[in-house]
């Protein structure tokens, strides 16, 4: 059998690359690990865990809980520290999950609704979007206001 030359280049080629792969498959290793705040189970690189672990003092925060701790730090008035803000999520986090579930899981989505809605309103003004911000009216401030305009169940028709 004879073999052209095109031929034996598109089979080293090939072999080439699948070396290739296999090496960088074997580069990215994933770990998983678990949240310290909500449990949370994620696969990572070990590079990018030892690197949320310096920045969280040892202790890996998922990415919800890392944002959650941002806005804790954010919507606090005083000046408070990273590690601050991750005890008080964390102490959040440990309520939340030894409560159990809810008698009435609606009931408690509505609250849990309007619970967000309440610290949306009361967070800083500079987080704010344009559309929701205070408007100004011949030089006095008026607050947007939410209006009910109907039954949040719609009526079927038959």
């Amino acid at each position: 059998m004879v073999v052209s030359a095109p031929e034996t280049q598109a089979t080293a080629a090939a072999a080439a690359a699948a070396t290739t792969a296999t090496q960088l498959i074997a580069q990215i290793e994933v770990e998983s690990v678990k949240c310290d705040c909500c449990g949370l189970i994620e696969e990572c690189t070990p590079a990018y865990i030892e690197r949320v672990r310096e920045r969280y003092h040892g202790k890996w925060i998922c990415g919800l809980c890392a944002e959650a701790i941002k806005y804790e730090i954010v919507r606090t008035e005083r000046l408070i520290s990273t590690e601050e803000a991750m005890t008080k999520h964390m102490n959040f986090c440990m309520k939340f999950v030894s409560s159990g579930p809810p008698p009435d899981p609606t009931t408690h989505l509505i609250a849990a609704m309007r619970q967000i809605l309440r610290r949306s309103l009361d967070s800083p003004r500079r987080l704010r979007s344009t559309p929701s911000s205070p408007n100004k009216t011949n030089g006095a401030i008026r607050a947007a206001a939410l209006a009910r305009s109907e039954s949040c169940f719609p009526a079927l028709s038959g």
